[in-house]
């Protein structure tokens, strides 16, 4: 084997964190963008793994957009299940001694009977992009149960950071304030969805190390996550301590999702008891180094 690692949907948020984080670990990932290897082709997927036989595969490539998904479905539902489907099979055939780290969701659970959600917990996806995931988990439990494969089914609650999108709460947040900053306005009034829905907020630095750290562990299911759950208001006061400027916020009706749980919060007990895994960046930190990346861009955009 080479002893590199292939990363697939390593230009995306969770991705480019994850190959810095390896590459701080002396590692050389392979991270191909789709215009030089289309998940969705079968045979190309086989190719790239039997000319690498890599030593770990993390697939983190996928449709992750809530609202895409709903806008989507079917091209969710496919995709995902195609890409994981195909990233499986060529390992099984080119390099069955890899260990592949699927990365899941916690949104998988859905409405949670109880808290904190363990892995044990039923799976009751309330949206296409989560059963996607869930079904790409059960692929992951076939090949690992069935065909003997070193599979490591990663369900991560909600990730956070810089690098983030505005198609996700934090990003969302933080673009809106670094905009009116960069604007020069005294005040920058937020618009978002439900102030009290609750998650449960993992520093996207955190889960890559989890990612990386994967690999040591038994093939199975881990969750990914700080263990306490976030309202919106809290993160907008934590967002108000960031902020250059005033910060207010009104609610947007088209920000309001259907079927919306109104608190998560996982438990990562296991995933800590076989790897010694444990967040360290505290939310604060998360916060105020999101909004510092959106500042770059804004800077960027004006320097452009």
């Amino acid at each position: 084997m080479s002893g590199q690692a292939l990363v697939t949907g390593g230009g995306g948020f969770a991705g480019r964190h994850l190959v810095e984080e390896l590459r701080s670990r002396g590692e050389d990932p392979v991270a191909p963008p789709r215009s030089e290897l289309d998940l969705l082709d079968a045979d190309a997927v086989r190719e790239a793994v039997a000319r690498l036989r890599p030593r770990a595969v993390f697939h983190l490539a996928a449709h992750a957009s809530v609202p895409y998904s709903w806008a989507h479905p079917r091209r969710t539902l496919r995709e995902n299940f195609e890409m994981t489907q195909n990233v499986l099979e060529a390992v099984q055939l080119e390099a069955p001694e890899s260990v592949v780290v699927l990365a899941g969701s916690g949104e998988v659970y859905g409405a949670p009977e109880r808290l904190p959600v363990d892995e044990s917990a039923p799976l009751r996806p309330r949206n296409p992009y989560a059963l996607s995931k869930a079904a790409c988990d059960l692929l992951g439990a076939q090949f690992a149960d069935v065909l003997g494969l070193n599979v490591v089914r990663m369900r991560s609650f909600n990730q956070a950071g810089p690098g983030q999108s505005d198609e996700y709460v934090l990003g969302t947040l933080t673009r809106q304030v670094a905009e009116a900053e960069a604007a020069g306005e005294q005040a920058a009034v937020i618009r978002l969805g439900n102030l009290d829905s609750a998650r449960d907020f993992t520093d996207v630095r955190d889960v890559s190390r989890a990612y990386a750290d994967a690999v040591s562990v038994p093939a199975g299911t881990y969750n990914v996550c700080s263990g306490r759950s976030v309202s919106v208001r809290e993160l907008l006061e934590l967002l108000r301590a960031a902020a250059r400027i005033e910060t207010r916020h009104e609610v947007a009706q088209e920000r309001l999702r259907a079927g919306d749980v109104p608190d998560i919060r996982g438990s990562a007990e296991r995933f800590a008891r076989a790897s010694g895994w444990q967040p360290r960046i505290p939310l604060e930190q998360t916060v105020a180094d999101a909004l510092d990346w959106w500042r770059g861009v804004r800077d960027e955009r004006r320097a452009g």
